[in-house]
Parts: C-alpha cells; structure tokens; sequence
C-alpha cells in the first residue's frame, strides 16, 4: 500500500469512480428515470474521451504530489522495466512511463468504454432515444410521433397489425389531448405519467401509447434489479430450504426484494388480514389482534 503503483492506480480508480458514479447510481434505481439516464451516458462517455486524451498529465501530478505529502518514493518515468509476462531473458523492455499510461491509464478508460458500449450499443440507444419522446416534462416538448410509432415495428410480438397501422394517429390524438389536460402538468416522468393516465382513465382511451409506457417502465437498462434477485435467491432458498415450492417461493422472495414496503405495514393490520380470509382452527387471542 504504501508504494508508488498502489497509489497511481487508487487516484485513478477515484478519478474513474467520480466520473461513473451518478450514471452507476441512476442505473441501480428502481424508478429509472430513462431520459436522465441516456443524458448521463452520453456525458459520461464525453468525459472519459477528454480523460483519455488530456487527463493524463493532472493524473500524474497528482499522484506525484501525493506521494511526496505520504513519502512515497516515484520512480524515474525514464527507467526501463521488463515486459510484463515475459520472461527476463527475451530482453524486451518499456519504460515506467509506458507501463503507468499505456498498460493502466488508457487500459482502465478503454474497458469501461467497450462495456459502455456493449451496454449501450446503437441499438439500444435508438430504442432509449424513441422511449424518451414519452418525457412529460415542459408539456411533452419532446413527443416524437415517428419514433414512438417506429417502437411498435420494433416490438411485434406485443403489437398486431392493426395496432401498428393506427397507432400514429393514436398518438397524434393523445398529444392534442394530455397537452391541453390540466391534470398532465404535474407529471415530472414516465412514472407519474403512467400513474395519471390510470388515475384519468385515460389508459382505457388510449391503450396502445400506454402499451409503450408499460414497455419503457419495464425497459433492461440496468440488471442490478436482476443481481438483487438472484442474490435474495441465494439467501432464500439456501441448500437446508431446497424443497421450496414455486408459490411459496415466489411469496418469500416479493417480501424480501420489496422489505421496505412491508417495514412500513403494521403487524396488527397483515395479522387481521390473514385471519379474515378463513375460518381456522386456532385463533389467535383477541387482545392480541
């Protein structure tokens, strides 16, 4: 810990981590908020570009002026230094400077950009960039009917043929309609949009612009709501409780992945729920429920 590449690469990892952190959290939220979301990506893959480019300098300085306050020793950038996994024998060297920019520096940015990339390919930022037209905010200014009635071709299993031939002037009439509707003013996302439209019942009107909703809410953007599930999986059903049955498991694991909602119930109103459903043979005392 106390030597001069434990450092560089913990100031790089610092600086990694401040440029990722607000998209790494955005993404891990349950109510993803798709239009921040592709707004962070963008910005984030800017900022590792002009880190990759012109960053290296302020690295360095950095890490140097850390060292010298921990009286770290910096090794001279000029030293050459054998190739790593190659034998000493082979001769082949690089100097200090190639290993900390080249092998660490550009190597640690390019990873997180292929993954970037491989998360957010053309694709799938076509399909984020036409859900995001569903933004509410500023009286729907970003509404896109093309792009929204494109979605349907993409989906076809969830739209027929009918549905894809009328949903433009579907989405054309709901526009007119929610920009002019007092109660849409308030909506702030996708969320509270899907919420008012079920509150108006304007969902019955207009089924096949809430089919998009539901399919931008439930969008794979991020699998850390996945990770969590398999995690709370592994704690469930561990190898003493294997003969779980799909209901009861399926019943555990909605108690365990949304225990917060439950910490906010009381035990006296689930415990006068479950007596209500049926008759039983024990009862439970009355003082106590």
């Amino acid at each position: 810990m106390e030597s001069f590449k434990f450092a560089f690469i913990l100031k790089l990892m610092l600086k990694l981590f401040g440029i990722t952190n607000e998209l790494s959290k955005i993404l891990q939220t349950k109510d993803l908020n798709i239009v921040l979301a592709m707004e962070l990506v963008d910005d984030v893959k800017a900022r590792l570009a002009i880190l990759r480019e012109s960053g290296w300098n302020d690295l360095f300085s950095d890490v140097q002026e850390f060292c010298f306050t921990q009286s770290i020793p910096v090794p001279n950038m000029d030293e050459e230094i054998p190739v790593r996994g190659r034998s000493r024998r082979e001769g082949r060297t690089v100097t200090n400077l190639h290993h900390y920019r080249a092998e660490i520096f550009y190597v640690a940015i390019d990873k997180i950009c292929v993954e970037m990339d491989h998360r957010f390919c053309e694709g799938s930022n076509f399909v984020l960039d036409c859900f995001s037209c569903l933004d509410p905010k500023n009286s729907f200014s970003k509404f896109d009917v093309d792009k929204l009635s494109r979605l349907a071709n993409i989906y076809h299993a969830d739209f027929s043929d009918d549905d894809r031939g009328t949903i433009r002037e579907q989405l054309e009439t709901y526009v007119h309609q929610v920009k002019r509707h007092a109660s849409f003013t308030s909506c702030e996302d996708v969320q509270s949009l899907a919420m008012k439209m079920v509150q108006t019942e304007k969902h019955l009107v207009f089924p096949l612009v809430y089919k998009l909703i539901e399919l931008a809410l439930i969008l794979p953007v991020s699998t850390a709501s996945v990770e969590r599930a398999f995690s709370a999986m592994k704690i469930i059903k561990s190898n003493l409780r294997n003969k779980i049955n799909d209901v009861w498991f399926n019943d555990l694991m909605i108690c365990y992945t949304e225990r917060e909602i439950f910490k906010s119930l009381k035990d006296v109103d689930i415990i006068r729920t479950f007596t209500a459903k049926k008759s039983r043979r024990g009862h439970l005392p009355v003082n106590f429920i």
